[in-house]
């Protein structure tokens, strides 16, 4: 009860002023921010949440898109399944429940993309129901507050969060209390109980806190386990013809499944044998090496650019596209990148 009532008077004075915390709360603004806060800063959803927002602003709108249409609103968040995922859920709202966000968290669970997290924040923040969340940020802070060791992202780990969570959630439902205590979980999280040097000094809960008083908090949780990536090889060509570069959709599977890409070869070739595995004639000429991180993938991009005269044909699938025409196709990162590199080769007399 402590713990609730201290969390919840903190959040309610130390709360960021974020675009989906409107009053009240509205549950497909929630759903669309809790889905682009997945894995992404912030500040990054800040800058996309309004355009998006404006695009889609209706369950029923965002059913009905496009999902090249999705994508391309969804481009610069990374993490792509997870505007499939929304477009999908979206459909689901609003063939089985009219277009209106369920209120339960059991029934949130019964949509496409919706997990245990996201129809608990959706239920005990808009709706005010008695359930459960835990993320990255929430799992830390009950570790710490409970100076349970575990390690961070183990299975122990994540099942004490969601007991401990549950627990509190009960005890702030009854009280009245249960949505701000549970965003109040996120932003203590976020901005005072951070994974390295945490703001103890300022903190609502550090009386309460098991890892403070034995001078752990940061050794709680216990680091994961270090994990390898695959390291992979993309050789991307610019191609570029009277202010267009040419670009094709990746497969519909995959990494950036169905975005576009400038013409790649998914392996480390010779600029000899480029040509004929691109489909483009040569000469080439490379202008760019970089390596993008994913979370499963090391990606060592290397960009080269067709030099001289272009022809009419361009192979299946391809098409040209100026600056604008390219921002209503989804794009990942790391493509918008390389093909930013373009235009200023595109510009030239």
């Amino acid at each position: 009860a402590r713990l609730v009532r201290a969390l919840a008077a903190w959040f309610a004075g130390a709360a960021r002023d974020l675009p989906w915390r409107t009053e009240p709360r509205q549950a497909y603004r929630s759903l669309v921010s809790e889905v682009m806060l997945q894995q992404t800063q912030v500040a990054r959803v800040v800058e996309k949440f309004g355009p998006f927002m404006e695009r889609f602003p209706t369950v029923e709108a965002l059913a009905a898109a496009d999902e090249q249409d999705v994508l391309a609103a969804w481009s610069g968040l990374g993490y792509y399944r997870r505007a499939r995922l929304l477009h999908t859920a979206a459909r689901e709202i609003a063939a089985r429940f009219g277009g209106r966000v369920p209120r339960d968290a059991r029934t949130l669970e019964t949509i496409s993309g919706i997990g245990r997290y996201t129809a608990g924040a959706i239920a005990s923040i808009v709706f005010g129901e008695c359930a459960a969340i835990v993320d990255g940020n929430v799992a830390r802070v009950v570790l710490r507050l409970e100076g349970e060791r575990a390690r961070h992202g183990s299975k122990e780990a994540a099942r004490f969060a969601w007991e401990r969570a549950e627990a509190l959630a009960a005890e702030a439902h009854a009280a009245g209390e249960v949505g701000r205590f549970n965003e109040g979980l996120m932003e203590l999280g976020a901005t005072v109980c951070t994974p390295r040097a945490p703001a103890c000094e300022v903190c609502p809960l550090a009386r309460e806190c098991a890892a403070r008083k034995r001078g752990l908090q940061e050794l709680i949780p216990a680091p994961a386990k270090a994990g390898g990536r695959a390291v992979v090889t993309h050789v991307c060509v610019l191609v570029v013809r009277r202010g267009k570069v040419l670009i094709e959709r990746r497969p519909s599977t995959g990494m950036w499944a169905g975005m576009w890409q400038p013409p790649t070869v998914e392996e480390a070739v010779s600029i000899e044998e480029l040509g004929a595995r691109v489909g483009v004639r040569g000469p080439f000429e490379e202008v760019a090496r970089f390596t993008h991180v994913t979370t499963h993938r090391e990606v060592r991009f290397v960009v080269v650019r067709k030099k001289g005269r272009v022809g009419e044909r361009v192979g299946p699938g391809r098409v040209w596209v100026d600056e604008r025409e390219l921002t209503l196709r989804g794009v990942s990162n790391a493509h918008a990148r390389i093909l930013g590199m373009a235009w200023p080769i595109a510009k030239k007399p």
